[in-house]
């Protein structure tokens, strides 16, 4: 059995390791949470931004908790009845005013509840008092559905937090009791009390926040070697996007689309000592002087990477690819998402097959060695001829580069076109799958993720409080597949558009003709 101390020695190991980390004393003391391991939360450039915000208020100051690492940690902290504890100084994160736990996407629910429960912290809010720390629940989650968190969050904070942070710190700061602190904020832009607020099917939420561009762009505080992205500095060129994939939440309608970040403003906050950069954002390669950014950071003898390869600007800017080939990269990888040119029309996705093409050909010329393509599977709609022309057209790829897609079944999300769109159904996906592994043999290697697992996100993205709860049942009950559809049965948890009345706009499926899991 692990000692105590034995299992704090990661924390002590990765601070020591790490370059930027903030130090400050102050009155409001906030443990910033991330609920998954700590190699994905640094990886997140809204927790690191957050992070330096909060200690930019004259009264706050930040440390960081994550998950432990694996299952094993997990147990091996029960069994000790050892607390989370943050990186900073080690200390439980029940002893701080408030946990703001950082959410980027539905099944990382349950990395709440394990941090809450090792930590002897009520899950649910109603249970909590004086002598607990607030629980505040914000991050990528709030820009979709974030009511599967209503029954465990004091606080919900929606969308860009980097105003809403020093409203946040101000309220915590005035020191007032709970339920007079939360009738301060609930209501106020970005901000929702669950207990204050109605969230029936039909619930409006506040509308999710938009920082002012004099707070952009978002970059690393702190460069590690303990993530995927080993000591890269990660700044965002532009923010949002401009176009309207219809599958998409951070579409041109989401907070006014794409605001983009002059080069000279990047280079000035990109530290001397960073040598590898991450240009991250939704669209990095729309902004119309990407050319000349990756081209100065590229000439300085810096390592770049970019998180959205669009195929049509690879093609449109040819220089962008020998760039990112001549700063190290040794493959390239963008998305087709829709298997077949009609599933792209319709999804408004704006790259077809000959782009695609286009882009493999410059890696190829550029002296790359592999072409990466990502794809959704359970696309309304989408038929076997759809995969059988995206095998033939996998051919077509892998006779220029060796060719892998990362292919994920499509989820339906809140806040956007296909909202309320059903899911294609576990057995289903699985039989495409299948269908697609034996198309592709000889020709592309296929990775996919889980269907049962994508079945449960979709019920937690198309469904309420009641998602939220049936998530901690099956938490509570172990946690297998067969644990989540019980407990989504034994909770009521129906997709929201399930239950709609058709509004003589668009029409809905009902619930009796959706595929069963």
């Amino acid at each position: 059995m692990q000692s105590r101390w034995s299992l704090l020695a990661p924390l002590r190991d990765r601070l020591a390791d790490e370059v930027g980390t903030l130090r400050k004393e102050a009155s409001v003391r906030i443990a910033l949470c991330y609920p998954s391991p700590y190699a994905a939360g640094m990886s997140s450039l809204g927790f690191q931004t957050i992070y330096r915000e909060i200690h930019q208020h004259p009264h706050a100051t930040a440390e960081r908790a994550f998950l432990p690492d694996d299952a094993a940690a997990i147990e091996a902290h029960r069994e000790q009845r050892l607390p989370v504890h943050t990186i900073e100084t080690q200390t439980p994160i029940d002893a701080f005013d408030a946990l703001a736990f950082s959410v980027a996407y539905e099944l990382e629910i349950t990395g709440l509840f394990e941090m809450l429960s090792l930590s002897n912290i009520p899950l649910h809010a109603q249970d909590r008092d004086a002598r607990h720390p607030l629980v505040i629940c914000g991050g990528p989650l709030t820009f979709s559905n974030p009511t599967p968190l209503a029954p465990f969050a004091d606080l919900l904070v929606m969308g860009e937090a980097e105003d809403l942070i020093r409203e946040l710190m101000d309220a915590i700061a005035a020191r007032l009791p709970r339920h007079e602190l939360l009738a301060r904020l609930h209501g106020r832009p970005g901000f929702f009390a669950p207990a204050l607020g109605e969230l029936g099917p039909d619930a409006v939420l506040p509308a999710v926040a938009k920082a002012g561009d004099d707070r952009l762009p978002a970059r690393s505080q702190i460069i590690t070697p303990h993530t995927e992205l080993r000591s890269m500095f990660l700044i965002e060129p532009e923010r949002g996007c401009s176009r309207g994939c219809t599958y998409c939440v951070m579409r041109r309608t989401t907070n006014g689309g794409m605001r983009t970040v002059e080069p000279e403003r990047v280079f000035e906050l990109i530290p001397e000592h960073a040598r590898k950069i991450g240009l991250v954002g939704a669209a990095v390669t729309d902004h119309p002087r990407i050319v000349d950014l990756v081209r100065t950071l590229v000439d300085s003898g810096r390592e770049v990477a970019i998180s959205s390869l669009r195929a049509e600007r690879l093609v449109a800017k040819p220089e962008l690819i020998a760039l990112l080939a001549k700063s190290g990269a040794r493959s390239i990888t963008t998305a087709a998402d829709g298997a077949s040119e009609r599933l792209r029309i319709a999804l408004d996705r704006k790259t077809n097959a000959q782009q695609i093409l286009g882009a493999a050909q410059l890696a190829k010329a550029a002296g790359m060695t592999r072409f990466k393509l990502y794809l959704m599977v359970g696309v309304p709609g989408e038929l076997d001829a759809d995969l059988d022309e995206l095998a033939e057209f996998a051919g077509e790829l892998s006779r220029v580069l060796p060719l892998s897609f990362g292919c994920a079944p499509f989820v339906a999300k809140r806040n956007t076109p296909m909202d309320g769109a059903p899911f294609a159904g576990v057995a289903e996906v699985e039989r495409k799958l299948s269908y697609l592994r034996r198309a592709l043999k000889g020709r592309a290697e296929l990775k996919p993720t889980s269907a049962r697992w994508a079945w449960v996100e979709y019920m937690l993205a198309q469904c309420g409080p009641e998602g939220g709860l049936a998530a901690e049942a099956a938490w509570r009950a172990g946690g297998s597949f067969a644990d989540w559809k019980r407990a989504f049965k034994e909770n009521g948890a129906v997709p929201y558009a399930a239950r709609r009345v058709d509004d003589g706009r668009r029409r809905l499926p009902q619930l009796a003709q959706w595929p069963s899991v």
